[in-house]
């Protein structure tokens, strides 16, 4: 590792949103005053005011002409279940709640809150033909058909029914009762039990947490997929008989409530898992041949149908994911083979399944290149074109049209930090850019690739919704979402930069600075961080919801400049730039970091002598480093860390670390627990108690090695709280606290950007905390 420091060199790119609310023009001789934000105006769950509008996402394509959304407030609350008509541009209703509520009243004898609820509900489970869903109430499944008002029971038997699913002809539902696979036919309502070895350790057709968490995306726990032709159901079996138990406690109730869940911690046995493909009918469960890779300490990780349901296609890597084998299992004589084999330098990820055309071959996103791109892969497994190419990503492949003529894609041609929406002709020729406005686009097409719904924002302007055509063209404005009280305030324009670090590496980092800024003044300096691998903080859209982005505003207007930086880890910036990390956490990101802040500090108006890092999960654990293995931040706020990564879970942590059987030396040095004698600077630690991602236990551990080696720090837990602290109350004492810390450490005995002189108010003044000068 190079020891020299280059200076960097910096580009700033100053956002300019296609509504700009804060430097609005006022009639002349009608001055205007700006109002200043408040935690309670951010937080507060009875005060807090709506900034973003209402943004709408949860768009369902019914079919080529029709798709619907839950309609929200300001506050996330549905309003309104809709039905968007995009040949006419009109909307009704998708159901009527009063009659949904009531079927449901007279069918279960649920009240009225619980119907309200159920009507009420974000997400659907549509039937194919889009005209019913599947409900669950009372843990018995129902079938309401939209057009009748409908309700018929499905099931009656004892237990939860979990994730059912529909079968493509919308003749059957599967599910899983008990831990076993279950079908009901939807027409007279007979229930057959597919599996009969379910147990508290045998989970059939559902995930557990680690493969839901770390393989198939979090929240995702149906483990079954039905052929297309709706005649075979393939299920991933999970043996949780290894795996070790850990155990989370609530302190709340008088007797404490233990929860008790298999988490295969770094290093440790993961659930063994197999693949079975059974009739939809009945019949006994075949077991795809996994043999050639021998044991059972391998992971799947994808499973996927081709398109005539003739065979299974499975991803399947070894526990440390250095390899992904696409494997095809045949229905007909129960033979499987490797299509392709994908390697890297380092690890290699699960960039979704095949997309398969007429003749046999398939689109297939690869990061063989260091950046991921589209490919056409022969049946043979040999590649027939790279379809697309640059030091770019793709992000998203959404389809390819019925001619087999265009292909679509979201990625970062024209900006890392932004997201563009793209198609590309098969053999690689006319690529185009079919979105419009700088920012972040997110499209959902239809069907047959026609149109999209996209969903639009950038830094400063909450998500707008629009009607565009494959070529980009505007239909029609869905929604507009003006987000009028944005003018209403005093807010500062972010500023995106661009910072060379010491080695050439260009990072993206975003300034906001205080209102008024005067660079003959110097301003403490909040900088939060994620820093993880591929999880960008710097990017052109409208973050958190807004409490992220009004939060950055506020301490702005206390007079601190916030600073994000992207270490080129998590830049986005390709495989390429996550894979230096591996084998070793902290240390590349803690370099970078430092190259970042030492461009700040050469900037003028900053005050180097009073900066404060921040971060939650692998922020948190990248704050705690930071302050155990650098001296350039005066304080930081470490939420949610990880102190030790033998405490995290296997499939995250021996992606990029390997085992700590092989790695020894690098766990040890990546954890801040086995650094605590080494803090610099004034420490506080959030966490949730009840966490059971990044279990509490890893800042229980930090404190304990900070005790003994005789440092001080403040620590703040809040029960109830898994991994995020998502209770409206408790969010709004989590920043509460985090204001009394920062100004604690930035701002005690300086004047803030308004000119109030915080030591005169006093440390533990709830107006202080709460209200801002």
């Amino acid at each position: 590792m190079t020891r020299s420091l280059l200076l960097p060199i910096v580009i700033f790119l100053v956002s300019a949103p296609l509504v700009a609310q804060q430097t609005r023009e006022l009639p002349q001789g009608a001055p205007r005053t700006l109002r200043e934000l408040t935690l309670e105006s951010i937080f507060d769950p009875k005060s807090k005011v709506e900034f973003a509008g209402a943004p709408q996402s949860g768009f369902v394509w019914l079919d080529d002409k029709t798709f619907t959304w839950p309609r929200t407030n300001g506050r996330g609350e549905v309003v309104r279940q809709s039905l968007f008509d995009v040949e006419k541009g009109t909307e009704r209703p998708l159901f009527a709640a009063n009659r949904l509520e009531a079927a449901v009243r007279r069918t279960s004898g649920l009240s009225d809150a619980a119907t309200k609820k159920i009507a009420s509900q974000r997400r659907w489970n549509f039937s194919p033909d889009g005209k019913a869903v599947a409900l669950t109430i009372d843990d018995d499944l129902y079938l309401y058909r939209l057009d009748s008002d409908d309700l018929t029971r499905l099931t009656s038997a004892p237990g939860e029914e979990q994730q059912p699913a529909f079968s493509p002809d919308g003749k059957r539902m599967a599910f899983v009762r008990a831990n076993n696979l279950w079908v009901v036919d939807l027409g007279n309502q007979r229930e057959r039990q597919l599996t009969t070895d379910g147990s508290d350790n045998i989970l059939n057709g559902v995930f557990d947490w680690v493969y839901q968490e770390e393989v198939f995306g979090r929240g995702t726990f149906r483990g079954f997929w039905w052929s297309p032709d709706s005649t075979r159901i393939a299920f991933m079996q999970t043996d949780e008989s290894p795996v070790k138990r850990f155990t989370v406690v609530d302190h709340i109730p008088t007797m404490q409530t233990l929860e008790e869940t298999p988490y295969p911690k770094a290093g440790y046995p993961n659930p063994r898992v197999k693949l079975f493909t059974v009739g939809a009918a009945g019949g006994s469960p075949a077991e795809v041949d996994t043999e050639a890779y021998g044991g059972s300490d391998h992971l799947v990780v994808s499973v996927a149908w081709k398109p005539d349901s003739s065979a299974l296609t499975y991803q399947i890597q070894d526990r440390e994911q250095t390899w992904l084998d696409l494997d095809s299992w045949s229905i007909a004589d129960s033979t499987s083979r490797t299509i392709l084999r994908e390697t890297t330098k380092a690890w290699v990820d699960n960039d979704g399944d095949p997309l398969w055309l007429k003749d046999g071959s398939f689109l297939w996103l690869s990061e063989r290149s260091g950046f991921k791109h589209i490919y056409r892969i022969g049946a043979d497994g040999q590649i027939m074109r790279q379809i697309t190419d640059g030091r770019w990503e793709v992000r998203t492949l959404h389809g390819i049209d019925p001619s087999e003529h265009w292909i679509y894609f979201s990625g970062t041609e024209r900006s890392p930090i932004g997201g563009d929406v793209y198609r590309v002709k098969l053999d690689g020729s006319a690529l185009t850019r079919i979105s419009d406005a700088p920012g972040t686009h997110i499209a959902k097409f239809n069907q047959s690739m026609t149109q999209f719904v996209d969903s639009w924002s950038d830094v400063q302007t909450p998500a707008q919704i629009t009607l565009r055509r494959s070529d980009g063209t505007l239909v029609r404005t869905v929604d507009a979402n003006a987000a009028t009280a944005l003018g209403d305030y005093r807010l500062s324009r972010p500023e995106f930069v661009q910072v060379t670090t010491r080695d050439g590496f260009v990072m993206e980092g975003m300034l906001i600075k205080p209102p008024n800024f005067d660079p003959a003044k110097k301003y403490p300096v909040y900088e939060h961080t994620y820093s993880g691998p591929h999880a960008q903080q710097v990017t052109n859209a409208f973050g958190g919801a807004g409490q992220t982005y009004l939060y950055h505003q506020y301490l702005a207007q206390r007079g601190i400049i916030v600073w994000i930086c992207d270490n080129r880890t998590a830049s986005g910036k390709g495989a390429e730039s996550a894979w230096p990390v591996y084998k070793k956490f902290g240390e590349l990101e803690l370099r970078d970091l430092e190259d970042g802040l030492r461009w700040l500090e050469s900037q003028p108006g900053v005050d180097s002598a009073r900066v404060l890092l921040n971060g939650w999960s692998y922020g948190g654990f990248m704050t705690s480093y930071a302050l155990t293995h650098s001296t350039m931040w005066s304080a930081g706020i470490s939420g949610g860390t990880v102190a030790d990564w033998r405490d995290y879970d296997t499939i995250y942590t021996e992606r990029y670390m390997l085992m700590p059987q092989k790695n020894p030396e690098g766990y040890r040095k990546s954890s801040p627990r086995w650094a605590a004698a080494d803090l610099h600077g004034n420490l506080l630690l959030l966490h949730g108690t009840i966490d059971d991602n990044v279990h509490i236990q890893n800042t229980i551990q930090f404190a304990w090695e900070l005790e003994k080696a005789g440092k001080l720090f403040q620590m703040m837990v809040y029960p109830k709280s898994r991994h995020g602290v998502t209770d409206p109350l408790l969010t709004r004492h989590l920043h509460m606290e985090m204001v009394r810390f920062i100004e604690e450490n930035l701002l005690s005995g300086v004047e803030t950007a308004s000119g109030a002189h915080l030591a005169s108010e006093g440390s533990g003044s709830p107006k202080a905390l709460v209200g801002g000068p």
